[in-house]
């Protein structure tokens, strides 16, 4: 009697078609274009792009190139994996360089990308009202690092407590606040703009 052949599992997709869906419809929003408009830019069917957009397809790197090109996006930005939208790191967290003669220790948060400008704040702010903050330009994203007492920060909805040494990066170009939670609050504040 003949032994069955082993289940085979279907081949993987050739592109990480949910990274490459979110990315076309984020970019595509922040562009402010249709699916016809984009679509007619990148010179591809309407139907192609609703459904790459809902993660369906095959896209060809041709395919997802000139998408890249209609949006004025390098083509890294619709096949990277997705970042999270904030990220903390607690003071004595992340990887940690110290000095061999002094006592002197870095730890990186977050390191700059080519081509951004960064500009650096520092903060003070008290209990009371929330300092609520509009957009800023497409592509911003903040660091903050508290220094003394506790803040919470970050865009509607996905605010987090951070207390000294904390470190905290979020989208800027989106609504934002910042909460003192305790008297004489101080934080360093880093915008960066693509």
């Amino acid at each position: 009697m003949p032994t069955p052949d082993p289940p085979t599992s279907p081949p993987p997709s050739r592109l990480p078609l949910e990274w490459i869906a979110a990315s076309l419809r984020r970019e595509r929003n922040r562009a402010g274009l249709s699916l016809s408009e984009l679509a007619k830019r990148a010179g591809i069917a309407k139907s192609t792009l609703s459904q790459l957009e809902a993660a369906g397809g095959n896209p060809s790197i041709e395919t997802v190139w000139a998408l890249a090109v209609a949006l004025g996006v390098p083509f890294s930005a619709l096949v990277e994996p997705p970042v999270p939208t904030v990220q903390v790191i607690r003071a004595g967290e992340g990887p940690q360089v110290a000095s061999e003669r002094a006592d002197y220790a870095g730890t990186l948060l977050a390191a700059c990308p080519p081509g951004a400008r960064r500009d650096i704040y520092r903060m003070r702010a008290e209990p009371g009202a929330a300092r609520e903050s509009d957009p800023h330009i497409p592509g911003t994203v903040e660091h903050l690092v508290v220094s003394t007492g506790r803040v919470k920060a970050g865009p509607r909805g996905e605010s987090v407590e951070l207390g000294p040494g904390d470190y905290m990066s979020y989208r800027g170009d989106v609504p934002h606040a910042y909460e003192a939670l305790e008297p004489g609050t101080t934080f360093v504040l880093i915008m960066q703009h693509v």
